[in-house]
């Protein structure tokens, strides 16, 4: 049942990753970097403090009395994975939601999995997953298969956008799709993206003695209620601070380059809808943490909670691609490898799915 409910947890997470990026579309007149930092401050700076408010009593006290090592690695870490965010939006920008999704995420989910695996084999900590329990047992085996499969999802929807490449630069479309659309770019912001964004699981990592604090204090008021669903809500904040800094930095460099301050007082656009679809984007994707922590709490901070988070974004992005006509028009062959690649994806979570319940 534990297991049950962490996988629920975990595709609640991905559905709002998945979906955060599609208020910005109703975004209007304002340039990339102004609505991307306006829907972050929310995401980075509003959001997080308020959930570890209304459900962390005392959560400023915790961090306050955390070590300064502990505190810096789990922001220089969020640093990092700010990078990584910040391509992100790039990659969605130039692959669009379900090609960009794909490679970004699918790169975050192998390196943010097994990384950490690989160094609590030389570093052990309790509780841990190492790479030799997911190589030397039959759980670890399924995990890491249906990280396999994921990955082989990944590819296909990958062939997808080359096809869907070659058939825009034919010329011979009227397709919807994003007219932004560059695959060169695109895909090298989203290799550096994919990489990066590990690191927000590294930060967590780093970050667990806050999480730990928070989750002895509610568990000695709350006898026998097994661990606590959002013990992750305090990391978060110091993580996303590392991520607001480095938005924050890239995106005014951005305002200034490309005289677009006067985005923020135009009167040419609508000023109170863009706020509203900003902060609706920002918010839905802060829950995709939220979730996660949630559904960490039932699986444990092992490689198949990162890789279900990651899979669920997949599926869920790549679906909206589709819903968005993003691949309108593009030949048969390239639709068809994108439902091939979800069908794999939803049979990678299967997999993973079984190898946690098969664990204990």
């Amino acid at each position: 049942m534990q297991a049950i409910l962490g996988v629920l947890f975990h595709f609640i997470g991905g559905f709002a990753s998945g979906s955060f990026y599609i208020p910005y579309k109703k975004v209007k007149g304002w340039s990339w970097e102004t609505y991307w930092l306006i829907g972050g401050l929310f995401s980075w700076l509003i959001v997080p403090p308020l959930a570890a408010w209304i459900t962390i009593p005392g959560f400023a006290t915790i961090i306050a009395e955390t070590k300064f090592s502990t505190l810096a690695l789990t922001y220089f870490f969020g640093l990092l994975w700010g990078i990584g965010g910040l391509t992100y939006g790039l990659g969605v920008r130039y692959l669009g939601v379900s090609l960009g999704s794909s490679i970004i995420l699918g790169l975050c989910m192998v390196f943010g999995a097994l990384i950490p695996a690989i160094y609590y084999q030389f570093n052990p900590g309790e509780g841990k997953d190492t790479i030799g329990m997911l190589t030397g047992t039959y759980w670890g085996v399924t995990i890491l298969a249906g990280l396999a499969i994921c990955i082989l999802g990944i590819i296909w929807c990958g062939k997808a956008g080359t096809k869907k490449e070659k058939f825009l630069q034919s010329g011979t479309t009227e397709t919807t799709a994003n007219q932004e659309y560059k695959f060169g770019i695109g895909l090298l912001v989203s290799i550096i993206s994919g990489i990066l964004s590990a690191c927000f699981n590294f930060g967590l990592e780093a970050g667990k003695p806050m999480a730990n604090t928070a989750n002895e204090i509610w568990k000695a008021a709350n006898t026998g209620q097994g661990e606590f669903l959002f013990q992750n809500n305090v990391t978060y904040v110091v993580v996303l601070w590392g991520g607001l800094t480095t938005n924050l930095i890239w995106c005014l460099i951005l305002n200034y380059r490309n005289k677009t301050f006067g985005d923020y007082s135009s009167k040419t656009v609508p000023l109170a809808k863009n706020l509203l679809f900003c902060a609706l984007a920002g918010t839905t994707w802060f829950l995709q943490f939220f979730f996660y922590g949630m559904g960490e709490s039932k699986l444990g901070n092992g490689p198949s909670s990162w890789i279900l988070h990651m899979a669920f974004i997949i599926l869920v992005a790549n679906a909206w691609g589709l819903i968005l006509n993003e691949w309108k028009g593009t030949p048969v062959k390239a639709r068809r490898n994108v439902i091939i690649g979800i069908l794999l994806i939803i049979l990678s979570v299967l997999v993973v799915g079984y190898g946690n319940s098969i664990r204990n």
